[in-house]
């Protein structure tokens, strides 16, 4: 698998300004060709981002701002064009789109697979159209949820060395982070781990699993995370992840064999006894001076700091998300109401909890800080 290569969100310039300035009847930024889940939700990240955003989609409702004339008037007017369609039908958009797209601009697909995606477009395109293969790694229910980071995955291509800083800059702007891997690297990894979650929800959700039992144990709820996450945010793309991805097949073929030997061992012990089986426990060396529990349990500290952290970033992005609704109906940044409420409400949970209310309000005190600073 190649190295990946991960950058950060930098750029704040507009995107492609030099090629801007030579279309000079430039009336939007992004042209997106599919209208979907995901195509809707990208727009809106984009708008947020004060880019101008033109749709087309010959099945799907667009906005009445984002509506152009043609798929030759959007094409023409944009600096990058967002393939956002089914991976199926990638070929035929492209080849309707082809006529109208010129060598200035920058196409890039949002596919969840690249393999076929950039085969498509290196045979429909081919030197003459600057193109890349590009995966963000989010959807509509984490853009909602305030998830961060979001990342991307750049597949660079020899054909148009240049589309890779094109298309870093088009993520940066939109508050992005990419990671480059070659499309059969990405697919791999895919198939390993996206293709496999799908895979598994699928299989609980048909077996009749319930993933809301009250009392179910910490090792569930976290499966149960993760199918009602397939659920919500991309159910929809079962088929496509699972049978567009060429490694999807070998990887549910393994994992299948090391299931049915693992019920087959189970099986075989049920008549003798407890089988001989069991899961690798995780192993972690610990200083000479540090017992193994102190380690484990620093360990533990550390992993929760940093979904600490990681919830603080999403708080972050609700805090600029209620900034932009309150500037919208004229209403003050700081709401002494609101935060009174929130402090008692918050109270009332730690003592709910056992804790200690005074600190609790404490950290939510800091947290309020941390918020009207972003708000500004």
């Amino acid at each position: 698998m190649a190295q990946c290569v991960l950058r950060g969100k930098r750029g704040r310039d507009r995107i492609g300004t030099s090629q801007r300035a030579e279309h000079m009847t430039s009336t939007i930024d992004i042209a997106l060709l599919g209208h979907g889940r995901f195509g809707r939700a990208l727009t809106e990240l984009a708008e947020d981002a004060g880019l101008t955003v033109g749709a087309w989609d010959a099945s799907a409702e667009i906005p009445a701002h984002r509506q152009r004339g043609s798929l030759a008037e959007l094409c023409a007017s944009a600096d990058v064009v967002v393939l956002a369609v089914p991976v199926p039908a990638m070929r035929s958009v492209l080849t309707l789109a082809r006529p109208h797209l010129d060598p200035r601009q920058l196409l890039l697909d949002v596919g969840s697979v690249k393999v076929h995606p950039v085969a498509a477009m290196a045979e429909v395109l081919g030197d003459e159209i600057p193109w890349i293969g590009t995966h963000p790694l989010f959807g509509p229910t984490s853009l909602a949820l305030a998830e961060r980071p979001l990342r991307v995955v750049l597949c660079p291509n020899g054909q148009h060395p240049l589309a890779t800083a094109r298309a870093r800059a088009f993520y940066e702007r939109l508050g992005c982070w990419t990671i480059e891997q070659d499309a059969h690297g990405h697919d791999k990894a895919m198939a390993e781990t996206h293709a496999l979650a799908f895979f598994v929800a699928k299989g609980m959700l048909d077996a009749g699993v319930d993933t809301k039992v009250p009392f179910a144990p910490p090792s569930f709820q976290a499966i149960a995370r993760t199918v009602e996450v397939v659920r919500s945010d991309a159910g929809h793309l079962f088929s496509a992840i699972c049978a567009e991805n060429p490694h999807a097949h070998e990887a549910r073929k393994r994992l299948l064999d090391a299931l049915t030997a693992a019920h087959g061992l189970l099986e075989k012990g049920s008549a003798s006894g407890l089988p001989a089986i069991s899961i690798p426990a995780l192993s972690a060396e610990s200083p000479s001076n540090t017992s193994a529990e102190l380690a484990e349990t620093r360990d533990l500290i550390d992993d929760l700091d940093r979904e600490l952290i990681e919830l603080l970033a999403r708080r972050a992005e609700l805090s600029r998300r209620a900034r932009k609704a309150k500037q919208r109906v004229g209403q003050p940044l700081h709401d002494a109401t609101r935060e009174a409420d929130l402090l008692s409400a918050r109270r009332r949970l730690a003592s709910d909890r056992g804790l200690d209310e005074e600190s609790i309000e404490d950290v939510f005190r800091a947290v309020l800080r941390f918020s009207r600073r972003i708000q500004g």
